[in-house]
């Protein structure tokens, strides 16, 4: 009587390593990748951390702190900033509002300005000289987010 590892066992032993092993191999050894150990986060000014605001090729003077660039605001128009919960807008030349980006109907963030300030969720339209509803199902104006502009850099006041 034979008291091994039976033919049958055997295969299904080797079958079953035969199919941890593409397994195993992904989950470990150097793959000749990089990580981001490897890679030094870039350092230049343009680099991909930098606020989309800020002008590339500035000079060496020390920029006022600010969340945006008032030459980046257009005239009649406006820009929404994600991070920072503002909409700002320049109705006329000179003239800068803040406003909230929280659309007063349910709450999704506004997402452009165009001639109006513009939530996507359901169409609301706001007015870039207060933030008051133009159009669409909300009725109460945005909040009012108050600004200051120095050396030509926009703030939360």
């Amino acid at each position: 009587m034979a008291t091994g590892l039976s033919r049958r066992k055997a295969l299904t032993g080797a079958a079953g390593i035969g199919l941890a092993l593409p397994v195993l191999a992904a989950c470990g050894g150097d793959d000749g990748g990089t990580t981001a150990q490897d890679d030094p986060a870039p350092s230049s000014p343009g680099s991909a951390g930098s606020s989309p605001s800020t002008p590339s090729g500035s000079a060496s003077a020390p920029a006022a702190s600010g969340f945006a660039a008032a030459a980046d605001i257009p005239v009649g128009g406006g820009a929404v900033f994600p991070d920072e919960g503002v909409v700002v807008t320049q109705p006329t030349a000179g003239d800068f509002k803040g406003f909230d980006i929280q659309c007063t109907h349910s709450g999704c963030p506004v997402s452009e300005v165009t001639s109006t300030i513009n939530c996507p969720c359901h169409g609301s339209k706001f007015a870039l000289t207060d933030g008051a509803p133009e159009s669409g199902p909300a009725s109460e104006p945005l909040g009012s987010v108050e600004l200051a502009v120095t050396d030509g850099q926009i703030s939360r006041a």
